[in-house]
């Protein structure tokens, strides 16, 4: 093996790990993404059903009863109080917006998977190193829109991957030189 080729598989080996941290980088902020939005579609249903049962009941003690208007005007407050709250904290935006940053993780880490597995190996290493840095700013962009993932986000992402939950079945029974 000559100095250049053993410089260059050098080279492949540290671009592959590096594809390695940013598959599992992207794997976390995806599984962390995908936690937020649960937690806002909790938060939307926690505010909005009772908001809007509120005002129902409301509306149904006006309407039914002239001496059930000071009760009426109670619960209409109460429900424009869970619908100012649910206002304010925009829960359905926020869920959306988590979700579509965990999609565009899990294509990081699909794209960074497949450079790895399966185009590296014969890749110049002029066109792996702009795969990858390519890759890294598409992962750098996405970390500036996404909202910061909070405490429970990452222990119950990370409680998932530990789990198996980002594993496919293929990869515990076929190894790539079959």
């Amino acid at each position: 093996m000559t100095e250049e080729s053993t410089r260059e598989a050098r080279r492949k080996k540290s671009i592959e790990t590096e594809l390695k941290r940013l598959e599992e980088s992207a794997m976390y902020s995806s599984q962390m993404q995908f936690e937020q939005t649960k937690q806002w579609r909790g938060v939307n249903l926690i505010l909005g059903l009772p908001a809007s049962l509120l005002a129902a009941i409301a509306g149904t003690a006006a309407l039914v009863n002239t001496g059930g208007r000071v009760a009426a005007g109670i619960i209409a407050l109460a429900s424009a109080g869970f619908g100012a709250t649910l206002t304010t904290v925009n829960a359905s935006h926020r869920m959306n917006q988590a979700a579509a940053a965990a999609n565009a993780y899990l294509e990081i880490q699909t794209a960074a998977r497949q450079t790895r597995e399966i185009d590296l190996p014969y890749l110049s290493i002029e066109e792996a190193r702009a795969l990858l840095v390519e890759l890294t700013a598409r992962r750098d962009e996405q970390n500036k829109t996404a909202e910061p993932p909070n405490r429970r986000s990452y222990k119950r992402a990370q409680k998932n991957i530990n789990s198996g939950g980002q594993t496919y079945t293929v990869d515990g029974t076929e190894s790539p030189e079959e």
